[in-house]
């Protein structure tokens, strides 16, 4: 095995490493939904709208990703310690 060979094997090997230990949390995209539906509706976050979708939310791991579903459509997608809540669609 050449070194080069060697040291892409090392970097793939620790960014699939990293992936696995900085996966969000169920509880990372709960967080960001409910600021999410918040920041979009101050009337809709003062009335907990956010922690009830939040709440009422699937988490699906991946290993190095994650996702959660609600009323049967992704609601955020995370990787690397980051999580985006997915827009609806209009």
């Amino acid at each position: 095995m050449t070194r080069s060979t060697l040291i892409a094997a090392l970097v793939t090997l620790t960014v699939v490493a990293l992936g696995f230990v900085l996966n969000p949390s169920p509880e990372q995209h709960r967080e960001k939904i409910k600021e999410a539906i918040a920041q979009r509706s101050p009337l809709a976050g003062a009335l907990g709208l956010g922690a009830l979708t939040a709440f009422t939310s699937t988490y699906h791991p991946l290993g190095v990703a994650s996702y959660t579903t609600g009323n049967e459509r992704t609601l955020s997608v995370g990787a690397f310690g980051m999580v985006f809540v997915v827009q609806p669609s209009q």
